[in-house]
Parts: structure tokens; C-alpha cells; sequence
């Protein structure tokens, strides 16, 4: 029961992701290139504005627990494309949990793989709706350093919010990438 409420506990995610930036600039992120692990996850996928994720966290939640599935790592968030460009209506993204590879569920959760190896990572330290801030520093690091974006930005929430200040809070924050 203890993953549990900390997965619920992650429905104070929702509330910082759909709520209005602070409007202090981020500090300035260390950005690395590194490779890591593809890996299985469960996730519901969404397309709409990000304001809807705490609706959506609670039925990976509820949809999870109904079927017996066990996360495997933190939640995670998939977003495709560029959010901050996108009309809200049209965005596209997904948020699960890394499960086993034998795991098996039902509509209308999906299996998923992460399958970029290569990816330039920063950790945003702060509230998450200022994640964007961080995923535009990782790009123009990208870009300067002569790499283009490959694949999905997938941010890792390490860090249970229930238990530590949003100012605190850090995000793992990954974009596939290759050399240009």
C-alpha cells in the first residue's frame, strides 16, 4: 500500500503542471549527453490541454490499481512535439509508470517502450510547471553543441511532491538526441 499512496500522492503533480508559471526564469541547468536504458511502461496517452492531467493521473491510477499492475520506477511524462508551440487543444502526451516486461493490461491502458538510447538530460530543480523552462535550455544547449532533437521530451518525477516544497521539487528531464 505504500507505493500506492505514493503514487497518489503524485496527484499534486496535476496541480503544478496545469497551474500558471511563476514567472521566475529557471537557473541555468547542467545539460549532459548520456546514454540510458530503453525500458517498458504503462501509460494512458492524452491529447488535449496539459490542465487535463490530473483527471488523467487519477485514471492511470484508478485503471493501475483495478488491474494489479506495480509500477517499476517514478511516473514519467511523454510529450510529443513542442508543447509550448502547440495550440493547447492539440497537444499530445502520455504519463505511466515503467512496469516488467511480462506485464499485461487492458485498454485503456497502453504498453509502451522507451526505446532512445542517447539523450541530452537536465535536472530541473523547482516547481514542475516550470519544466519548460529547462526543456528550452536543454534545446538551445542542443543546438549549440551541434546535436538535434530525435524523439519525445520524457520528464522523470523522482521526488514524491507530498513530501517536499515545490521550490525543491527535481524532474529528471530527457530529450532524445543525435550528433547533426
Amino acid at each position: 500500500m505504500k507505493k500506492i499512496a505514493f503514487i497518489a500522492a503524485f496527484m499534486g503533480l496535476a496541480v503544478g503542471l496545469a497551474g500558471a508559471a511563476s514567472g521566475q526564469s529557471a537557473p541555468r541547468v547542467e545539460v549532459t549527453v548520456k546514454e540510458v536504458e530503453p525500458f517498458i511502461y504503462c501509460c494512458l496517452t492524452h491529447k488535449g490541454p496539459i490542465s487535463d492531467i490530473q483527471n488523467v493521473i487519477g485514471q492511470l491510477i484508478l485503471d493501475m490499481q483495478t488491474q494489479n499492475i506495480q509500477p517499476m520506477g517514478p511516473m514519467i511524462g511523454v510529450y510529443h512535439g513542442d508543447p509550448t508551440s502547440q495550440q493547447p487543444d492539440a497537444a499530445e502526451w502520455e504519463v505511466g509508470f515503467p512496469v516488467i516486461e511480462q506485464a499485461v493490461f487492458q485498454l485503456p491502458l497502453l504498453k509502451k517502450q522507451w526505446i532512445f538510447k542517447t539523450v541530452a538530460a537536465a535536472v530541473h530543480v523547482g516547481p514542475y510547471e516550470n519544466t519548460p523552462e529547462t526543456i528550452g535550455q536543454i534545446l538551445i544547449w542542443m543546438d549549440a553543441n551541434g546535436y538535434a532533437q530525435n524523439g519525445p521530451v520524457l520528464e522523470r518525477y523522482t521526488m514524491d511532491p507530498s513530501q517536499a516544497a515545490a521550490g525543491s521539487l527535481k524532474t529528471d528531464v530527457w530529450i532524445p538526441c543525435v550528433k547533426k
